[in-house]
Order: structure tokens, then C-alpha cells, then sequence
């Protein structure tokens, strides 16, 4: 397919939409030409499509079947420093919850994917629950996949606001609340540490303070044995940190002056509660904008093979990348385009 060739060398930043079949179009993509790839495919039973496709078949086992030879296409069109972000729902057939986003993601495990993170996002509503038998659904899970151990990741692009010390009276306060001389004063009055680990808790603890003051570090916690609440297992054979308190008597946990990353909890209302009246699927745009950010380049190109009415092309252009959605519905891709000439009145939709 000469048009996506075309585009992936041109400088625009417009997005390509192309209606069709995903697997069919996907076979058309050259390998490894892909940055970062962002979908939330059609859920299992959920929704009549007016032309078929994904998401109708007879049992849960044939839709991961025909999903997972989508998923394959992907990995071989993502380059290797690419990232697949994988959104998908669950489905209940004979009262009982089939288990789908698993059942994919530890398909993908087994072939070779490389599971970074299961991103809960938190909806914070959900679906009408007709039955008195069971609880609502608030969550999906929104998995983070890469093909080999070395991808591209940039975390600055992300972090939050950093915690930060302070001056106090001339002492060192932590943004967690404990000044330096409280941690001195603990390590003096140990009966846990001997007199060599508390020299050198206390040398550390003044080189640490000397860093927050050279800006090195925004902040710090520190854990001395039998004083703090440790951040790990108690087994020296499974944490570092075990082992490391156990033979040093201390340690410490620093927190980035560029700021802290986001967790694997995302709360984000579903794209139906944001003033959307034509499309119904909860895919809102705030839950693209970490992935891209962190793991599209700025000069990368963007794919999702389920665009939609182009929540993540939409997304990708307002972030500066280029981007390839795929669509079954020619309606949804007018909708998605549409979308993008409101964000810019030179944005000529391609053929």
C-alpha cells in the first residue's frame, strides 16, 4: 500500500486514517516502521457494528483467536524500541466473567511480549448492573507491552511535580515530614545498630542532606533497622533492600528532583460522561497522552487498528506525532477527521 509509505516519509504530522480491515491493512505496513501503538479493540459481545468485524464471534476463545492475529501484525510492524498499550474489556457469558484482557495478555506473554505494566484505569463509574448477584465494574485494565528489553522510555516527560525539602531553623526538613536531626538523633539512640553502622549511617545521612542542598536530590526517606516501616519483603534472598538493611543497618530512598513518575492507578472518566454524543466506546483522550508521551518519540509515528472515531490520532497530532488509524466504519472515520480539522483549519483529510 504505496499511501502509507508515502506518509511515513512525508513531514506532515496530519494523521492518515485508511478504512478497512485491520488485519488486512496491517499485512500492507512494512516491518519495524512504527514507534508506539495505542487500541482499545472491540469488546466481546458488546456492541452490533454496522460492518462486522472483531468483537462478534460465537465464543470468547475465537474472539481471542481473531484478536491475537492482529496482535502479531502489530508486534511486526512496531519497531523494536516500540511500545504496544493495549486497553481492553471484559465480557460475562453463562453468569461468568470469561477473564479476556488475561487470557490475551498471558497469551502474549508466552510468545514473547514483554509485559511492562497492567495499568488499572479507574473509571470511577460503571455500566448498569442489572443483577443483585454481583458487583459493578469500575476498572479496565490498559496493559503496557513491548517487544525487547530495550525500548524506548522517556520518563522525564511525565513526572509529576517533585517533592521537596525544606529549610527549617537551619535543619534539613524532608517533604515527608522528618528533618535530618530526627534521623541523627534515631540513629544515636539505636540499640539496633552497632557503633560502626551508626558512624557510618550518620556519614551517609550528611552526604544525602548535602545533596538535597546541592538540589541532586528533591527528597529522601530513610530506614533505619527497628525504626522505620520497611518498603519490602523481609526475605534477603527477594529484596535488595532486605539485604541491605540487614547487613548495612540503614538505607535510603530518593526521590527525583525532576519529579515522580505516574503509578499503575489511572483515574480518568470514560469518554461518554465528556460531552460525547455519537460514539459510545469509554476511550477517553487523557488515557493516551502518558503513553504517547512516554513512549513515541517526538519524530515517531503513532498506530491504533481500531481507531475509532480517533481518539488516539487526535491525541497524537495535538502532541506533535504522526499517526495511522485503521477502521472498519467509513462513518467513524469521517467523525475522526472531523475531530481533527477542529484542532486545525489547514488539515486536509487524506484520501
Amino acid at each position: 500500500m504505496c499511501l502509507i509509505s508515502e506518509y511515513l516519509a512525508e513531514e506532515s504530522q496530519y494523521p492518515l486514517f485508511i478504512q478497512g480491515n485491520s488485519l488486512d491493512i496491517l499485512k500492507k505496513i512494512s516491518d519495524n516502521s512504527v514507534d508506539c501503538c495505542i487500541t482499545s479493540p472491540p469488546y466481546w459481545q458488546k456492541r452490533q457494528y454496522e460492518n462486522g468485524g472483531i468483537g462478534l464471534e460465537s465464543t470468547s476463545n475465537e474472539y481471542i483467536d481473531n484478536l491475537y492475529k492482529v496482535i502479531e501484525e502489530v508486534r511486526r510492524v512496531l519497531k523494536p524500541s516500540g511500545a504496544f498499550w493495549l486497553n481492553i474489556g471484559d465480557s460475562y457469558h453463562n453468569k461468568s466473567l470469561q477473564g479476556i484482557p488475561w487470557r490475551v495478555a498471558l497469551r502474549m506473554i508466552d510468545n514473547g511480549w514483554i509485559l511492562r505494566n497492567d495499568v488499572v484505569w479507574n473509571k470511577h463509574k460503571g455500566g448498569f448492573t442489572p443483577n443483585s448477584d454481583r458487583f459493578g465494574s469500575v476498572f479496565e485494565d490498559f496493559f503496557f507491552f513491548v517487544k525487547c528489553d530495550k525500548y524506548y522510555f522517556d520518563a522525564d516527560s511525565i513526572r509529576s511535580k517533585p517533592r521537596q525539602a525544606f529549610v527549617k531553623n537551619g535543619a534539613v526538613i524532608s517533604a515527608t515530614g522528618v528533618s535530618g536531626i530526627r534521623y541523627k538523633r534515631q540513629i544515636e539512640l539505636s540499640t539496633s545498630l552497632s557503633d560502626v553502622e551508626k558512624t557510618n549511617a550518620l556519614t551517609q545521612l550528611n552526604l544525602t542532606l548535602e545533596r538535597i542542598n546541592r538540589g541532586e536530590i528533591s527528597d529522601f526517606r530513610m530506614v533505619i533497622r527497628n525504626e522505620q516501616r520497611t518498603t519490602h519483603s523481609d526475605s534477603v534472598k527477594l529484596s535488595g533492600r532486605a539485604r541491605e538493611l540487614k547487613e548495612k543497618g540503614f538505607y535510603f530512598l530518593f526521590y527525583n528532583p525532576k519529579g515522580t513518575m505516574p503509578n499503575n492507578v489511572w483515574e480518568i472518566l470514560p469518554e461518554d460522561t465528556q460531552h460525547r454524543k455519537t460514539h459510545f466506546a469509554p476511550y477517553p483522550e487523557e488515557l493516551c497522552i502518558i503513553p504517547i508521551k512516554s513512549t513515541c518519540p517526538k519524530n515517531g509515528i503513532v498506530l491504533d487498528p481500531f481507531s475509532g472515531t480517533g481518539t488516539t490520532m487526535k491525541v497524537a497530532y495535538e502532541l506533535g506525532r504522526k499517526s495511522v488509524g485503521i477502521d472498519l466504519s467509513d462513518e467513524y472515520i469521517k467523525l475522526a477527521r472531523q475531530r481533527i480539522c477542529q484542532k486545525s483549519k489547514n488539515f486536509l483529510p487524506f484520501p
